[in-house]
């Protein structure tokens, strides 16, 4: 049995395709395995936990029914869904997991993050998100109607999307130091993050140590999964078929 690992699905009723892959994906390898780990950006967008509409209702839904037959169901806030709270938690029967945390999968401690934090070359996406993470920025974005949070985030997708067309692949990947150092930090030579959408497996050292970085890759082209068993690690894809966005 293996674990699995996924990232940056930006799940969106524009996008059908996408959650019906995600959905195959639950109904089918994910009930045989020993943990589901999503993390971040989930959804293309997270305006509150009193948030009907879909995917978000049928997502839970089967996320729910997944943590019902067995198979631990765990979730990272991502830079699109950072208002996840307990409400979020308890309609998947999920665990919320903090950013950055340790765990040990497979027995190897791992350092797991949304990846948004190690791009520290891009100052003003780090500025914008510690304001967004403040609780009274949250606080006073929850007050507001429904409607309005859904209008806000509409602009910030598209504000994103124009933020990132101007910036350098550089600048929104992620700063080598700031890697080294977090690892070194939380004392890890294995980092699995997502955010930047580059899936690739990197080696690296980290204080005189062989060290590994997997990046999980992004759901619009095709998917991506991580698998860890006893015998190691793959990363792989599946097909999706819809047209592929710019990271974050």
């Amino acid at each position: 049995m293996s674990l699995l690992l996924v990232s940056d699905l930006h799940l969106d009723a524009a996008r059908p395709a996408t959650t019906r892959a995600f959905l195959d994906l639950l109904a089918g390898e994910a009930r045989d395995c020993e943990g589901l780990y999503i993390l971040g950006d989930l959804f293309e967008a997270w305006v509150g936990d009193d948030d009907p509409g879909e995917p978000g209702a049928g997502v839970c839904a089967a996320l729910k029914a997944l943590s019902g037959g067995g198979v631990p169901v765990f979730l990272m806030r991502g830079n699109r869904d950072f208002l996840y709270g307990p409400r979020m938690a308890e309609r998947c029967c999920a665990t919320l997991l903090p950013d950055p945390c340790v765990l040990e999968l497979q027995g190897v401690p791992t350092l797991l993050m949304h990846g948004d934090l190690l791009c520290t070359d891009d100052a003003a996406y780090q500025a914008f998100r510690r304001q967004v993470r403040s609780p009274e920025w949250q606080a006073g974005f929850l007050a507001q109607p429904l409607a309005a949070r859904q209008a806000f985030a509409a602009q910030a997708r598209a504000a994103s999307r124009e933020h990132q067309q101007g910036l350098s692949e550089t600048i929104t990947d992620v700063n080598p130091a700031a890697v080294a150092a977090t690892m070194s930090l939380h004392g890890v030579t294995r980092l699995i993050h997502g955010h930047t959408h580059r899936p690739a497996i990197h080696a690296l050292e980290v204080a005189g140590r062989p060290a590994q970085r997997i990046v999980l890759g992004d759901w619009y082209d095709q998917g991506s999964v991580l698998r860890i068993d006893a015998d190691g690690l793959s990363l792989q894809a599946i097909p999706v078929g819809e047209p592929r966005h710019d990271a974050g």
